[in-house]
C-alpha cells in the first residue's frame, strides 16, 4: 500500500500522513513555532505546599508564591 503524502498547512512541504485519530496537518518545524506561540501566553507556577497553577496573566504572578496565597 503506498503512503500518501500530505502538505504543510503553513509552509506547503511534504509531509507523511499523520497517524490515525490525529488531526494535525503541520511539519515538525511549523508545528514547533506553533507551539511556541501558544505556550508563550501561559505559565506553570508552583503554589506554597499546595498544586500547581497555570497563570495567564503576568499581573497575577505578583507575590503568588509567597507562602501565604496571593498578596497584591
Amino acid at each position: 500500500m503506498a503512503t500518501r503524502w500530505v502538505h504543510c498547512r503553513d509552509c506547503g512541504s511534504d509531509i507523511e500522513p499523520p497517524e490515525r485519530g490525529l488531526l494535525t496537518s503541520l511539519c515538525v518545524f511549523c508545528g514547533e513555532e506553533s507551539a511556541r506561540q501558544e505556550r508563550s501566553s501561559w505559565t506553570v507556577v508552583p503554589l506554597h505546599k499546595s498544586n500547581y497553577m497555570k497563570v495567564n496573566l503576568k499581573s497575577d504572578l505578583r507575590g503568588i508564591n509567597n507562602k501565604g496565597g496571593l498578596v497584591r
